[in-house]
């Protein structure tokens, strides 16, 4: 069997990679900010993935979670407000064989991006999707986001929000093809990890909501859920979350939860206080659609290379003394 130069060269390096093969920029959150346990938790999975810098890509839009992609060395396009998803769907149709993971928050995923989120659920390409939600705009300073509850105060709701929040879990099982839901919290680690590396792990739309703290327009928002551990409901299965002895000395309110139920998971997803921790939802079964359109199966290298001396001849300078017959023929 005959293989491409590079790949021989990739398969012959030994891959024992460490955290510090994924730490890119140094982050500049917010000291406290749920965004750097989120960071840890997936450069953790990307170390214990072994997965090859090179075909591994991070997509953001705008906010404080989308400067994830700066963070990570790896590939990462830092695109618009609100656009990540079908900048990663495009990116999945063109090149299928990338691990794709995008980070959004609550206003550019559920404001501006609401639209291209309810698609996505329902082409259900197989990407990781983290929605960092901290429930109010913090890069543009503390105004209400479409999670901010009821009666928040912020610079846009002086008198507090006058609407319910929007729940993205109960929005993202109520979408036709939905495959996996999640929910975690920055501030217990082991499960924040084993969530997103189940969510890795799924073929299709893995969607973890991540409700992660922002300690400097909501300092003590979710201090309630800090110091009660009763107040947290982490949802158990054989075939959903596991979690160690140690964890559940702490963490007693549990429930076994088969995430194979959708109408229970969309039961537990309206859940506010205790906060349901873990896999909601999970159908391996459900066709992901770049495979139905056969991404990338016409996108050979001789295609590319076709593709791309056509564009450059649209800039060639012939000699002017040369016959046009002369000049040499381009097969497309």
């Amino acid at each position: 069997m005959t293989i491409h130069g590079t790949e021989c060269l990739l398969r012959m390096y030994e891959e024992n990679p460490d955290l510090e093969d994924y730490q890119g920029g140094v982050p500049r959150w917010c000291t406290g900010c749920g965004d750097n346990a989120i960071l840890a938790a997936v450069q953790r999975l990307c170390r214990d993935e072994a997965l090859r810098p090179e075909k591994t890509m991070f997509v953001s839009g705008i906010g404080c979670s989308s400067r994830f992609p700066h963070y990570m060395k790896t590939y990462g396009f830092h695109g618009i407000h609100g656009r990540a998803l079908p900048v990663a769907e495009g990116i999945k149709m063109a090149r299928p064989d990338l691990h794709v993971f995008v980070n959004t928050g609550d206003g550019d995923c559920c404001s501006i991006g609401a639209a291209h989120w309810i698609h996505a659920i329902r082409y259900n390409m197989n990407m990781t999707v983290m929605l960092h939600d901290n429930e109010i705009y913090g890069l543009t300073k503390m105004q209400a986001s479409p999670t901010s509850p009821k009666g928040l105060r912020s610079n846009t709701t002086p008198r507090g929000a006058y609407l319910n929040a929007l729940n993205p879990l109960s929005i993202t099982l109520g979408v036709q093809n939905v495959s996996f839901v999640a929910q975690a919290v920055d501030w217990i680690p082991e499960v924040l990890y084993e969530i997103i590396a189940a969510a890795f792990r799924h073929k299709g739309f893995s969607f973890v909501r991540i409700m992660q703290r922002c300690p400097e327009w909501l300092p003590n928002h979710f201090e309630p859920w800090l110091n009660d551990p009763q107040k947290t409901l982490l949802l158990t299965h054989e075939h959903g979350l596991r979690v160690s002895p140690s964890l559940a000395k702490v963490y007693k309110n549990q429930l076994q939860h088969d995430p194979s139920s959708l109408d229970r998971a969309r039961e537990i997803a309206s859940g506010i206080d205790p906060i349901p921790v873990g896999i909601l939802y999970r159908n391996p079964d459900v066709p992901c659609y770049e495979e139905v359109r056969h991404a990338g199966a016409l996108r050979s290298s001789e295609f590319i290379k076709a593709g791309l001396e056509a564009e450059f001849d649209k800039f060639t300078i012939w000699p002017q003394a040369a016959d046009a017959k002369t000049r040499p023929a381009r097969a497309y």
